[in-house]
């Protein structure tokens, strides 16, 4: 065969995909918090991506750590790496925090609502309960 008729096909899990309405408005809000609070946006959408905590724990021997906490942060904004000691001799474990362009549609939620949360405690306006749930029925569709 040519190359020109050869195909690559890739099988991958299905998983929902959040809506871009939900997204943009976590960064509204992301942003208004910013206002209040003095703090970079992406400080803000770290510290959340923390705060909900999908991430692994990857040991990883002592010289390959700088190397894979580069290459993890090339993924995006949300993927962040913090370090742990290791119980293996010459390792570090590195917890290895996903962003949210991977999250379920669970994950997506809770960390909306945790973005929500902090505006209220701030005294931000934002959506009412009922108009987030059906904002966040759209993922998907």
């Amino acid at each position: 065969l040519k190359n020109e008729n050869k195909l690559n096909i890739e099988l991958k899990k299905y998983r929902q995909k959040r809506s871009l309405d939900a997204n943009a408005y976590m960064w509204v809000l992301i942003s208004k918090l910013q206002e209040v609070l003095n703090v970079s946006k992406e400080q803000i959408y770290k510290d959340a991506i923390k705060n909900i905590g999908v991430y692994e724990v990857i040991p990883l021997k002592n010289e390959a750590v700088n190397r894979f906490i580069e290459a993890w942060k090339h993924n995006g904004l949300g993927w962040i790496c913090e370090t742990t000691k290791s119980k293996l001799e010459g390792f570090t474990n590195i917890l290895a925090y996903y962003g949210s362009s991977t999250y379920t549609t669970n994950e997506m939620s809770r960390l909306i609502d945790l973005i929500v949360e902090e505006c209220k405690t701030q005294n931000i306006e934002t959506m009412t309960p009922q108009e987030l749930s059906i904002l966040k029925e759209e993922w998907g569709k």
